[in-house]
């Protein structure tokens, strides 16, 4: 008995300091609006690309692929391993889908959904039951927690099963420097690099409904205790109000991975493959999104190669 009540109290006290050490982007109060320290850094940034047309980004791990040739436009510090946060979603969406599972299958949202690691908020409540395509919209369209770990727990061979599935898909995907932890993001042992992220990018975008769901403003569904739709908005303001072509977006954030951002969009009639990791500030990697495309456009009669051996 004295060693259950010494286990509980361990347990009790791992969860606090988690708990107390960690945030988490899905369901966050709005944004702040960027600090004049940020915004200085991204003035910087936008002034040295200007002044001699190389290309700046705040982000500390950013790379830039031509989707049809392979041809790297941008890279830096690309084969660092870093937390991935949400990102992970995308193969947590690549899982689900290649299962063949029951699309209209309904899933009630359990205990065992709420995310005890960083104690995010959901529009999700326990009890809640939606079909496995709704949970999957709101997992990524607003990278909710509680969704895609219940599109997890439902799998064949439960939350264990899910997560290897997921290192398996890694590796037939070449991912080499990749692993995956839990269907969240959640975890930070959700691991990744700018390199092996960009192959998760063109293999989701084979996926019809993944590029359909991740460029979705905003998906309405009832929820336990609402009579009116609840609304789930995109966590890319990009996809919400600009003039970009996307097709395929997802973001993420802890404090362990930073802001992170992928895409691929249509730039200068040539779909671009772009991602940003550890971006740090409500901005920095959206501003970073939007230099990256003044910048090709910019530079879009110009040889790719000798620019990217320029900043290189």
């Amino acid at each position: 008995m004295r060693e259950r009540i010494r286990l509980f109290f361990i347990l009790s006290l791992t969860s606090f300091f988690l708990l107390a050490s960690i945030s988490v982007e899905a369901n966050q109060p709005k944004s702040k609006k960027p600090t004049k320290a940020e915004l200085a850094r991204i003035s910087a940034a936008d002034n040295k690309t200007n002044k001699d047309g190389l290309l700046r980004v705040a982000s500390s791990n950013a790379l830039i692929v031509n989707q049809n040739t392979g041809e790297v436009l941008y890279a830096k510090d690309t084969d660092a391993q870093t937390s991935i946060a949400s990102v992970t979603k995308l193969m947590t969406a690549m899982v689900t889908l290649d299962a063949k599972l029951p699309m209209d299958e309904e899933i009630t949202i359990t205990d065992e959904d709420v995310d005890t690691i960083k104690n995010s908020s959901s529009k999700l409540p326990v009890g809640t039951v939606l079909p496995r395509s709704e949970l999957l919209k709101i997992a990524l369209i607003a990278s909710d927690n509680r969704a895609a770990a219940a599109l997890g727990r439902n799998y064949p061979t439960g939350k264990a099963g899910f997560v290897n599935a997921m290192n398996i898909k890694a590796l037939q995907l070449d991912m080499t420097r990749s692993e995956f932890a839990d269907p969240t993001g959640l975890n930070n042992h959700n691991m990744s690099t700018a390199e092996d992220l960009v192959k998760m990018v063109k293999a989701a975008y084979q996926y019809p409904e993944i590029r359909e769901i991740t460029t979705t403003a905003s998906y309405e569904a009832y929820v336990k205790g609402h009579r009116a739709p609840v609304n789930f908005n995109n966590t890319n303001g990009l996809v919400r109000k600009s003039d970009w072509v996307i097709g395929l977006s997802k973001t993420g954030f802890i404090q362990e991975a930073g802001k992170c951002l992928v895409m691929q969009a249509m730039i200068s009639g040539q779909p671009m493959i772009i991602v940003l990791l550890k971006s740090y500030g409500s901005a920095t990697r959206i501003a970073d999104a939007n230099r990256i495309r003044k910048w090709i456009e910019k530079t879009s009669s110009i040889s790719y190669s000798d620019q990217f051996k320029q900043n290189s």
